[in-house]
């Protein structure tokens, strides 16, 4: 019975890709689904390269979702680099003024962070060093052009089966500009708690830095060492509890900074804890990487190393080249203007619609030149996607799998989608092949032998309108 449905599965998806055909986007299979709407595995029909095409509903049905995702699909415009997922194009929508759903193309990373440390028990020592120095790099890039993740957990880092990472979900991120007000700046912080910096546990300090992203990397690459969330703390006092288990009681200084009261007096009144050493709480793990680590997961923030100066540790000798590790220019307060003032529902629809011709450029030149015309209808498949979109909804759920792709390896997905975007005068360090054959080469040969361990599920960005709160 059950091979009797996937038959009649793979009839009706073999028609439904049929409408497709006006599009350069052939539609393989469902790879997620939430309230946002659903994900796709597509083929570019023109380049041959594997994508996921992201359908967001109603897009402007709350403003305060509208805007989240006008902050993601704007630095994501704006933040190109190796190690950040890349938005390859957005749809032109049919109509400017009638739109409600976007269609969001992202190139296709398989796998998550998350998942690789879930399958595998035996990742190596090349492993680490490469996982964490692709996050810090990343990093300095974000950091310098003033904008902090917030939100970052191995969830949001995604894999492909080279060992490559990719940051992605800047639904939470922000420009940091200097005369934005901190108290209003942070209001909405709701991110995952056990990655959350000690800091934002009790509003400790008077102003949030980027180290509120090292603390976080720190912990994913705990987590990475040890195959199990460092502070998985239940509730914000709890993990305080297990932040100061293992780092010891914050010294007096560091608690006479505090200005939350309440918090300051929570951790004068909390019993006197000695630090455990990093070598006894991971017994396995290479002496260098542990000396980052407690860098990294310094209780104070002015402890902690910035991106930079953590990708200059020894840990990094031979694989580290300032010339792969870029910086990035401030981003403009222009771009973020309408994080300055009340803004409408119409308001964002015109900004959203503005990035959206970004990704097509000769209309984007008409547009500013005023010269788009009375009738608003350029060409668009979007209708055509529209209905594959509704099937793909519908039958998504199915326990049978709906046009599969190709696997190769058990514990990783087997191919890679890389970014065609690189910084100039930068190179990717799985591009590179000094890298690849000193650094990953092990790396990817001890993932790809392992054949006991279930694929995790395929993965992409799935950032916008998916917060995590406590």
């Amino acid at each position: 019975m059950q091979q009797d449905q996937l038959k009649k599965d793979l009839k009706e998806m073999d028609f439904f890709t049929e409408y497709g055909d006006a599009n350069r986007y052939k539609i393989l299979e469902v790879i997620g689904k939430g309230s946002y709407g659903v994900v796709c595995a597509a083929i570019d029909t023109h380049t041959g390269e594997k994508v996921a095409i992201k359908k967001i509903n109603d897009v402007f049905e709350h403003i305060s979702d509208a805007i989240r995702i006008l902050r993601e699909v704007k630095l994501l415009r704006l933040l190109r680099h190796p190690d950040i997922v890349e938005i390859k194009r957005i749809m032109l929508p049919p109509s400017k003024r009638e739109f409600k759903d976007i269609f969001v193309v992202f190139e296709l990373m398989e796998s998550d962070l998350h998942q690789v440390i879930k399958a595998n028990d035996d990742l190596t020592r090349e492993h680490h060093q490469f996982f964490l120095y692709q996050m810090l790099r990343a990093m300095k890039y974000m950091h310098t052009a003033n904008v902090y993740h917030r939100d970052l957990k191995p969830k949001n880092i995604l894999a492909n089966a080279n060992c490559k990472l990719k940051v992605c979900d800047f639904g939470l991120a922000r420009v940091a500009f200097s005369d934005t007000p901190t108290t209003v700046f942070w209001t909405d912080y709701v991110a995952t708690r056990w990655y959350r910096a000690p800091e934002l546990c009790g509003s400790f300090f008077s102003k949030y830095t980027p180290a509120i992203d090292i603390w976080s990397i720190g912990c994913i690459f705990a987590e990475v060492l040890t195959g199990k969330p460092l502070f998985p703390g239940k509730s914000v006092a709890h993990q305080l509890e297990l932040i100061t288990d293992l780092l010891g009681t914050p010294a007096p200084e560091t608690i006479s900074g505090v200005r939350n009261e309440k918090a300051r007096k929570y951790l004068t009144e909390m019993r006197r804890k000695q630090p455990v050493p990093f070598s006894q709480k991971f017994p396995n793990a290479d002496r260098s990487a542990l000396r980052l680590l407690q860098r990294l997961l310094a209780f104070d923030p002015k402890d902690r190393p910035t991106a930079e100066e953590a990708l200059a540790d020894p840990y990094f000798k031979g694989l580290a080249k300032i010339e792969r590790e870029p910086s990035c220019q401030p981003i403009s307060k222009l771009e973020f203007e309408f994080e300055r003032r009340r803004v409408t529902k119409e308001d964002i629809k015109e900004l959203i619609y503005r990035e959206i011709l970004e990704y097509h450029p000769q209309l984007l030149k008409d547009y500013i030149n005023g010269n788009e015309g009375t009738s608003f209808l350029y060409p668009s498949a979007i209708g055509q996607f529209r209905k594959q979109f509704a099937y793909l909804e519908e039958n998504g759920g199915r326990s049978a799998p709906v046009f599969p792709l190709e696997r190769k390896h058990m514990s990783l997905p087997r191919s890679a989608v890389h970014s065609n975007t690189i910084p100039q005068n930068t190179q990717s360090t799985c591009e590179n092949p000094q890298v690849t054959e000193e650094a990953s080469k092990k790396a990817i040969d001890a993932i790809s032998g392992n054949s006991k361990i279930a694929r995790p599920p395929p993965r992409v960005p799935t950032g916008m309108n998916n917060v995590c709160t406590e």
